[in-house]
């Protein structure tokens, strides 16, 4: 007689976890909305005035977009842990192509003749951007630490990097329009890719947040292992 062989399930996801899986979507789809808007508008702007920088904004609208289709990407799947190195790595991907495209631009816009003009379009877009992203940034990140999701967090660092480079965009665009310092656009364009290099290159190597833990292996509450020290948990104990 045989022994009956006992087929084990995969352990049933907690109410929280799909709560906050069901909020990293939301979250991703707001982003996606407002930086295809963003987006259209900053390159548009940019393109007219000759504005490398408000371009390269506009740019990075489009990798912000592309980061959070990813994370819709990554939430679709039935064990979205499983598609999380994936995400990072394309997410990574997005930003050194910003970089690489912004860098080489505000250079050659700093070594040429060229001034671009004002654009009191783009100075309204860097004031809008200043206002949302970074209550938007705060709850992606806030979500992404209680799934322990080094993607989701990523993804809010990208916007909350938009809102530093908003800044840098405001700065520049404002210097050029009011005292004609032609050469604040282009500089302000090299600190968004120095930027986007930055956090290209910590998100290839995954340090936007712990890798989730088993279950069973001693963590926080967050998914991360005892004794993390990544910006992910920093200061949130």
């Amino acid at each position: 007689m045989s022994t009956p062989t006992t087929r084990v399930s995969p352990a049933p996801v907690g109410a929280r976890t799909r709560q906050l899986r069901r909020r990293a979507q939301l979250l991703a789809a707001a982003s996606v909305s407002y930086n295809l808007i963003e987006a259209a508008v900053a390159v548009t702007a940019g393109v007219i005035a000759g504005s490398v920088a408000l371009v390269g904004f506009g740019l990075d609208s489009v990798v912000e977009v592309s980061s959070g289709l990813i994370i819709l990407w990554q939430f679709r799947h039935a064990l979205p842990e499983s598609r999380e190195r994936i995400a990072l790595r394309l997410i990574a991907v997005s930003f050194l192509a910003l970089a690489a495209y912004v860098g080489v631009e505000s250079v050659r816009s700093l070594l040429g003749d060229a001034e671009p003009d004002s654009s009191p379009v783009g100075i309204g877009l860097a004031v809008a951007s200043l206002a949302v992203m970074p209550f938007l940034s705060f709850a992606q990140r806030r979500t992404g630490r209680a799934l322990g999701s080094g993607a989701v967090v990523a993804d809010g660092t990208q916007t909350l990097l938009c809102t530093y480079l908003s800044g840098v965009l405001l700065l520049g665009l404002v210097l050029n329009a009011t005292l004609g310092w032609s050469w604040a656009d282009p500089l302000a364009g090299l600190v968004i890719a120095a930027v986007a290099l930055k956090e290209g290159v910590a998100a290839w190597r995954g340090e936007g947040c712990c890798a989730p833990v088993p279950a069973a292996a001693p963590h926080d509450g967050r998914g991360c292992g005892d004794g993390c020290t990544c910006p992910c948990c920093a200061g949130q104990a």
